[in-house]
């Protein structure tokens, strides 16, 4: 087995040329369609990502998830007791960078882009427990569905497909979680949003420069997957 090249020694070959250009294409797209009824899916999806980070987070530190809802206006809601909220709060934003970035370094290996598919598939079916409203319902299912149908036609039919769809999972959702990051905690401040929750956990702290401290860390995350995609 071929040792990996943390220094990008051997970038970039021509799987590393189509994986940049792909990364690249997918991202045109998503900006020339951003505000068309197409993207509305991929859009509530990463709002599921978001509030599922909060709920992970709130699970991880002792509390109780009560309730996980996305909303059509690309709002959404997690319900919680307990937990550490130095830890729950910001864990929406950053979770859903985090997880852009994951799925975009495993989207390169069949199996590692299976497993990515697959845990989500495995988190839309856990959330459909903790009292999602209609649009969280049909949500899930239908990405439940097409997720399924996508690793099934990649082993059985025809492959490569899941590498491809993974790799666009990771690219909407770290783009949308830096853009949503601009949008509601930068150039404007929205009251109850996570950055004013941070603000009264530490008052010192302004909305807008916790929005500034999340997009650092959230572009980090992208660029992370992009480099480890690149010497896996």
């Amino acid at each position: 087995m071929a040792s990996t090249s943390w220094t990008l020694d051997n970038c970039c070959g021509t799987m590393e040329i189509i994986f940049l250009c792909l990364f690249a294409g997918f991202m045109v797209i998503d900006f020339f369609l951003w505000n068309t009824a197409i993207l509305k899916p991929m859009k509530l999806i990463a709002v599921f990502v978001h509030e599922m980070s909060h709920a992970m987070a709130c699970w991880m530190t002792g509390g109780s998830v009560k309730g996980i809802e996305v909303h059509k206006n690309e709002g959404g809601v997690t319900k919680y007791v307990g937990g550490i909220r130095y830890i729950v709060v910001p864990a929406g934003y950053l979770g859903g960078a985090f997880w852009g970035g994951v799925f975009v370094t495993l989207s390169g290996d069949r199996i590692a882009a299976t497993c990515a598919a697959s845990l989500l598939v495995f988190a839309l079916l856990v959330s459909l427990k903790y009292s999602p409203n209609g649009t969280m319902v049909a949500l899930c299912i239908g990405f439940i569905v097409v997720t399924l149908a996508v690793i099934l036609i990649d082993w059985f039919v025809f492959n490569p497909l899941i590498n491809f769809v993974v790799l666009y999972y990771g690219v909407f959702i770290g783009t949308f979680s830096v853009y949503d990051i601009y949008d509601d905690l930068i150039t404007r401040t929205v009251e109850g949003s996570d950055a004013h929750a941070c603000h009264k956990l530490i008052p010192c702290c302004l909305p807008r420069c916790v929005g500034v401290q999340f997009a650092l860390v959230a572009l980090l995350f992208q660029g992370l997957g992009i480099y480890l995609a690149l010497v896996w």
